[in-house]
């Protein structure tokens, strides 16, 4: 049976690919499911695994919800599995880096907001359409979209349905940066690479505090830090002697 949602290690590096290229990648349950295992296994490897990428095969990240899943009836294990899911991926102790290329539709737009940063092809198009079929959010769009580009911008995005290209994306805040579609995953794997050559003790303290200390306003933050920074790494004597021997 063909795996929904391939996945490659090398050297630290964590690729998670979507493998729905036919269906432009849209989001089964049964993605969601492997999916998940997979985020389960990388959260339990943080001394092997320093970062993940999370891309899409074919022609598009991913559409979206499966909305011919739902039609047929196919269900999640648990009421909100996918949200969950999208939770565990957003608290991996791993920077993730989101590779977007093509679609990157509703519910794949708030699955690609758990990542910690995004990668634009110049392909890429953005868009929340959740008002063109009435729906509305669960996975997370109300609160991590204005959390990445402000709430008016996310406002109007969410109001009107309209497509962000990979360009508008990087401008408004959305995405890191954007480039051409036949260098995405490279600068990708560059941009992880040049993480791990700092400490993986450090990257993964960085984000629990970041992404904590959004949960506390102002003076709390700042005491949020002070009282859970888990400060000197194991690496730092030997970080240490090897700037003293250059």
């Amino acid at each position: 049976m063909t795996e929904l949602v391939l996945r490659e290690d090398i050297d630290g590096i964590c690729r998670l690919t979507l493998n729905r290229p036919d269906a432009l990648n849209a989001l089964s349950p049964d993605l969601f499911v492997e999916l998940r295992e997979h985020i389960d296994d990388i959260a339990a490897r943080p001394d092997e695994v320093g970062a993940v990428i999370l891309c899409g095969a074919g022609r598009s990240f991913s559409a979206g919800n499966d909305l011919k899943a739902i039609q047929a009836g196919q269900t999640a294990p648990s009421r909100h599995f996918q949200a969950e899911t999208i939770d565990a991926l957003e608290h991996l102790p791993q920077p993730v880096i989101g590779a977007i290329h093509g679609h990157c539709y509703t519910g794949s737009l708030e699955l690609a907001l758990g990542c910690d940063l995004l990668l634009a092809a110049e392909s890429a198009r953005f868009c929340d359409t959740h008002g063109k079929w009435g729906m509305s959010p669960t996975w997370g769009m109300s609160q991590r979209l204005p959390r990445r580009v402000g709430v008016q911008r996310a406002k109007e995005m969410m109001f009107s349905g309209r497509v962000v290209g990979g360009r508008e994306a990087v401008a408004i805040g959305l995405a890191l940066e954007c480039v051409p579609d036949s260098g995405l995953l490279n600068r990708a794997e560059e941009l992880a690479r040049s993480f791990l050559e700092n400490s993986w003790f450090t990257l993964r303290a960085d984000k629990m505090l970041v992404n904590a200390g959004l949960d506390h306003p102002g003076h709390a933050g700042l005491a949020y830090e002070r009282e859970n920074s888990p400060g000197r790494g194991p690496d730092l004597e030997e970080r240490l002697r090897a700037f003293g021997s250059k």
